[in-house]
């Protein structure tokens, strides 16, 4: 996806066309705020499940209906990124993710008490 403009175009090319621009904006801020805290491992699985419903989205109302194997088809891209945010919500951060820097901080200080 290169901007909202072609976000925009997708949409309204689909059964989801009169979103009034509102749709377009939320997408685009619950990736960036999602990849980011899934990049530095906070809020780990509550950022995967709220990307999840997106991606099912992308893949079978936009990428599908156009045709997997079709010139600029997004289909397989979408597709593993759903795959790896599920693994991420069954797996969690992991061990250098700031949810688990946090836990580990949060055991010490109750034994400390």
């Amino acid at each position: 996806m290169n901007d909202s403009v072609s976000l925009e175009s997708m949409l309204a090319e689909t059964r989801m066309g009169a979103t009034n621009g509102w749709l377009p904006i939320v997408i685009t801020w619950l990736h960036l705020l999602g990849g980011f805290f899934i990049i530095v491992g906070l809020f780990t699985r509550l950022s995967t499940l709220l990307l999840i419903p997106v991606l099912l989205g992308a893949v079978l109302f936009i990428n599908l209906p156009r045709g997997i194997f079709a010139p600029g088809s997004e289909f397989g891209f979408s597709l593993a990124i759903l795959l790896l945010l599920i693994v991420f919500f069954i797996e969690g951060g992991g061990p250098l993710s700031l949810d688990d820097y946090f836990r580990r901080n949060a055991n010490k200080k109750t034994v400390e008490v």
